[in-house]
């Protein structure tokens, strides 16, 4: 790359599967993106997993011509882009329709009009991401498999688990000073950086934002620079769930409270009102199967949830017990929260959050009992229901759901229900090699 290279900004729109794509436009033309002329079809936010539109199944697309939409940036999302050349920015935009309101499709959209429930209330939510991932040699590709970095490999094997090894993070301090450098540079509040159990996993904390929309912004712009970071020295970052087999697999936790007009903290249950801590976690479990496709929303998705592991199998919660699916740190003082510990870091941060916080605001709107916690070295209450292990049943529970209707508008819950069907079905007619491998010699 040389200086000659003119600058640019790249205009980004998520996608349902927390994909990026857009438009890179030269700098010397950057008042386009400003005055809203950027253009791309609305069927762009429709995409599945492969990047197909789905005519057949959603009509989104060409059945009503491939309409273009109007990509609105989004100005508090300007950032540098320091692996571009000197100068390049990036901006987040949401999907507009040409008549001028916000696409039924559009994730940032979805979550921003949730977040209009709660300023309704004189509510505000806020809302910290735990961002866990694998960093991968290059040879992917060329392999078919992913495998450590050299640097945490001995005679082409892992070195153990790794939890909290500094050695570890040693071994790959250039990768994540850059990681932590360019986080910065985009005013990204990354915090602690630990080593995880996997070989090659990594935890960034984000700090809390008391603007939902922005911690999420924060959490897509995180899982980039991480990737970039990582082409950078010749390496892949990965947000699968379950990359390996006999790994760890990598969750997305969320930490969220609720200030009201005064700055209080109303899940304080010593200084506030102490059935409302209790209230949105009884809203978050009562939601929680219909809404497992978002927090699981890929066929891989489901190898993370396993007995014995981090990731919760058990619709439960507990204080500080960190195998349930809700945690709750701390219930008293202003860092009154809860942990949700469902998700996998493959799901989209905008959707997470909107099913988040509208099982949050399900416990608002009424009282909720969440029952007994679960208690350390203990099975769970008689009685708790599980998540479900099965892609193809939580499409279903999504798309039957009355919640998720009322939450992510019933048009959104077809399209994703629809497309998510497609993607299972593909899992299930799909032969592995763990078919043929124990199937084939023996029956």
């Amino acid at each position: 790359m040389t200086d000659t290279v003119e600058p640019h900004i790249e205009i980004l729109l998520v996608g349902m599967n927390g994909d990026l794509r857009g438009k890179r436009i030269p700098i010397s033309k950057e008042k386009k993106v400003w005055d809203g002329a950027v253009r791309l079809p609305t069927s762009t936010q429709s995409l599945d997993i492969w990047g197909d539109d789905n005519d057949d199944i959603t009509g989104v697309s060409l059945t009503l011509g491939d309409p273009d939409g109007q990509c609105i940036a989004d100005q508090r999302s300007k950032a540098p882009m320091p692996w571009g050349p000197e100068g390049s920015t990036q901006v987040l935009a949401t999907m507009h329709e040409l008549t001028g309101e916000p696409s039924f499709m559009d994730p940032r959209a979805i979550l921003a009009n949730l977040l209009k429930r709660f300023d309704e209330r004189g509510l505000t939510p806020v809302v910290a991401t735990e961002l866990e991932f694998y960093v991968v040699q290059d040879d992917w590709r060329e392999t078919g498999r992913p495998r450590p970095p050299a640097k945490l490999m001995y005679k082409d094997q892992p070195n153990g688990f790794q939890l909290y090894d500094m050695s570890a993070v040693d071994a790959l301090d250039d990768y994540l000073q850059t990681v932590r450098h360019w986080a910065k540079l985009q005013d990204i509040p990354a915090d602690a950086t630990t080593a995880e159990f996997g070989p090659g996993q990594f935890e960034i904390n984000l700090l809390h934002r008391a603007d939902a929309l922005a911690a999420a912004d924060d959490c897509i712009y995180l899982k980039r620079i991480a990737e970039q970071v990582a082409r950078k020295f010749g390496m892949k970052s990965t947000c699968m769930a379950k990359p390996y087999g006999d790994q760890a697999g990598s969750g997305l936790h969320v930490h969220a409270s609720i200030i009201d007009r005064d700055g209080n903290n109303i899940l304080d249950a010593r200084g506030g009102d102490p059935a409302k801590l209790k209230s949105v976690t009884a809203g978050m479990l009562k939601t929680m199967r219909d809404a497992q496709l978002i927090f699981a929303p890929f066929a891989n998705s489901y190898r993370r949830f396993q007995p014995g592991s981090f990731a919760p199998v058990d619709i439960d919660w507990g204080f500080g017990h960190r195998g349930t699916s809700v945690r709750i740190p701390d219930a008293n003082g202003p860092a009154a929260r809860i942990e949700h510990r469902v998700a996998g870091a493959d799901a989209n941060p905008y959707l997470l959050l909107t099913a988040i916080l509208g099982g949050m605001l399900a416990g608002l709107d009424a009282p909720l009992d969440p029952g007994l916690p679960t208690e350390p070295g203990q099975e769970p209450p008689e009685g708790t229901k599980r998540l479900t292990h099965d892609f193809l049943t939580a499409v279903e529970d999504f798309s039957a759901s009355p919640f998720i209707g009322d939450v992510f508008g019933a048009r959104y819950q077809k399209l994703y229900g629809d497309t998510k069907r497609k993607e299972a079905v593909a899992y299930l007619r799909t032969v592995s090699d763990f078919d043929y491998q124990t199937y084939l010699p023996r029956i």
